[in-house]
């Protein structure tokens, strides 16, 4: 269970990250529909890809997440799922178009998400990936891409402005599966945080802001962010599965 909701429950702060994705996603849809026709060509963050790219992507995340929590609240596949395919189509519109586009899956997402019944939270569903996670994991994921992804956009959102309750959720996600994997950090430190992760019993000992901890194991920062007297391993792809994770698609129990 991840340490922002309490053990076998969806817990008191379920409505507080519901905010937390609504106000992540009002900032990226902001950000995109203040992107011109050239801005949104433009090359983002990620590696060959186009701002435009980018956007359309979270667009269709957010679709497909809208589509797992319809599964949790009755049990029944809701038609078939988000189309990967839209993502290449959505990616070339022109700009207005396409913040639209994001808008509005962002809400039916957003949507979705207060609407939805309590005992629906805890309903297993599957990631695209194969593996299972209970309904509320889905706001996890959901804020992970947004914040992320409006990082990746390059337009002045920087780690520094990701949500501290957004920081410590996936440090705390991501440093968990890094020490079942026996990545070799001893331990890490967000000074700012007042948090401690022991990972491994080799490697070097990190600290640093939370932020920075978490744009260098992600991918996104470089790892001169992250003080240590040593060379820092190269961070695993990311996002990985959670672990302890919940299992897979077709796994008894």
């Amino acid at each position: 269970m991840s340490p922002v909701f309490p053990s076998g429950t969806v817990g008191a702060e379920l409505g507080d990250v519901i905010e937390d994705v609504v106000r992540s996603a009002d900032r990226l849809a902001a950000a995109a529909a203040g992107l011109s026709g050239a801005a949104v060509r433009a090359p983002s963050g990620l590696p060959d890809w186009t701002r435009g790219q980018v956007l359309a992507h979270v667009a269709y995340s957010s679709d497909a997440y809208t589509w797992l929590l319809e599964l949790a609240r009755t049990g029944r596949e809701p038609g078939p799922r988000a189309d990967p395919a839209r993502v290449a189509r959505d990616a070339v519109l022109p700009a207005e178009p396409l913040a639209e586009r994001l808008r509005t899956s962002l809400r039916r997402f957003t949507d979705g998400a207060r609407a939805l019944p309590a005992p629906a939270w805890e309903r297993l569903v599957p990631a695209l990936a194969g593996w299972r996670h209970p309904a509320w994991y889905l706001l996890l994921r959901g804020l992970r891409e947004l914040e992320t992804h409006h990082l990746d956009l390059r337009v002045g959102y920087g780690t520094e402005r990701w949500p501290h309750r957004y920081v410590r959720w996936a440090l705390d996600d991501t440093l968990t599966t890094l020490a079942a994997r026996r990545f070799p950090l001893t331990a890490v430190t967000a000074v700012d945080l007042g948090r401690r992760w022991t990972v491994s019993a080799e490697g070097p000992e990190v600290s640093g802001e939370g932020h920075r901890l978490l744009g260098w194991l992600t991918g996104r920062l470089p790892a001169d962010g992250p003080r240590t007297p040593t060379a820092l391993p190269a961070p695993l792809p990311w996002p990985q599965p959670p672990l302890p994770g919940w299992g897979r698609v077709g796994d008894d129990g």
